[in-house]
This record gives structure tokens, C-alpha cells and sequence, in this order.
């Protein structure tokens, strides 16, 4: 595309309604409390799961790629309780890796340092985002989820957009 429209994102607070079509919110829980429906739902039977912690710098405060994983959901919490940003767009057409996310859809969310989030399977995101130097993070995947199970988006060649946080602080593009 010869111009790219950069498109500005409202930050949103995570509550469990707000991100609902996306994934979870994971709280922190009593021991000892029984599995209920505000716990995470795992959709991990397509292959190995593996939990690792994610080491990240931080990232440019706009981004035009997007991406999801269709044979897993994903849990990711940022580790030492710092607040980081993620945009994420509907799970449409979850079992079809040639789909594109609705532009008109990404949402931005700021994540609470004490929670975490677990993504749909085929739920587009983009991020973790943060200020300041590294992060790292609590990531639950399956073993080969960047090999083979990386679905991406160029929002900026297929749709000519790409997106920046409102009022973010971290590093520029």
C-alpha cells in the first residue's frame, strides 16, 4: 500500500465483561478454591503445553503486525506485578488460517500487574506492551506454537492501517 493511515487506540480496562470475546481475565484465587467459570478454560489438547517465562524488551508504541494461534489458547501475565498493554481482535473463523482480523475490531486493553489474561484460541493480538526497560512474562503455550501454529497479519500492506496506544509512554517507532 502507498499510505498507511495510523489509527489511535483507547486504552481500555480489563474487566472479565469488557474482554469477554477475546479471553479471560485471571484473577488471583483463594487455595483451596474449587474449579469455577472464573477460572481459565484451557484448550491445550492439540499438542504439548509448555510454561515458560518470556523475556521481552520493550516494543516501538505502534505496531502493524497482528497475530493468533489456532491450535491453543494462550495465558500470559507479566512477572514482578508490572502493567503492560495488549490489542487484541475477535477469534473469527478460528479453524481457518487464511483469515484476516476486522481492522475495525482491534481492541487495546491495559493489563493490571496482578492478573493475568488467556487468550481464545484464534484470538488476534498484538503485544505484550510496556514501559521502561525488559519484562518478563508467565507464558503458557503449546511446545511448537511458534513454529508451527504463528498465524500472522500485516495490517499495514492488507489493510493499509496501523495502530498506536493512546497516551502510551514507551519507547517510539
Amino acid at each position: 500500500m502507498d499510505s498507511v493511515q495510523e489509527i489511535t487506540l483507547p486504552v481500555n480496562a480489563l474487566t472479565p465483561e469488557a474482554f469477554a470475546p477475546f479471553g479471560q481475565v485471571i484473577a488471583p484465587s483463594l487455595d483451596g478454591k474449587p474449579y469455577g467459570s472464573d477460572d481459565a478454560e484451557l484448550d491445550l489438547g492439540r499438542g504439548i503445553p509448555r510454561f515458560y517465562i518470556l523475556s521481552l524488551k520493550p516494543r516501538p508504541s505502534a505496531f502493524s503486525l497482528i497475530t493468533r494461534h489456532l491450535a491453543v489458547t494462550q495465558c500470559l501475565a507479566s512477572v514482578g506485578g508490572r502493567p503492560w498493554l495488549i490489542a487484541v481482535a475477535p477469534p473469527e473463523a478460528p479453524d481457518d488460517p487464511s483469515a484476516r482480523p476486522d481492522p475495525a475490531a482491534i481492541t487495546a486493553f491495559l493489563v493490571p500487574g496482578t492478573v493475568g489474561v488467556k487468550l481464545h484460541r484464534s484470538t488476534w493480538h498484538a503485544g505484550p506492551f510496556f514501559d521502561g526497560g525488559g519484562l518478563d512474562f508467565f507464558n503458557l503455550e503449546l511446545a511448537d506454537t511458534n513454529k508451527v501454529d504463528h498465524f500472522s497479519c500485516r495490517l499495514d500492506a492488507v489493510f493499509g492501517k496501523s495502530y498506536r496506544f493512546e497516551g502510551y509512554g514507551g519507547p517510539s517507532k
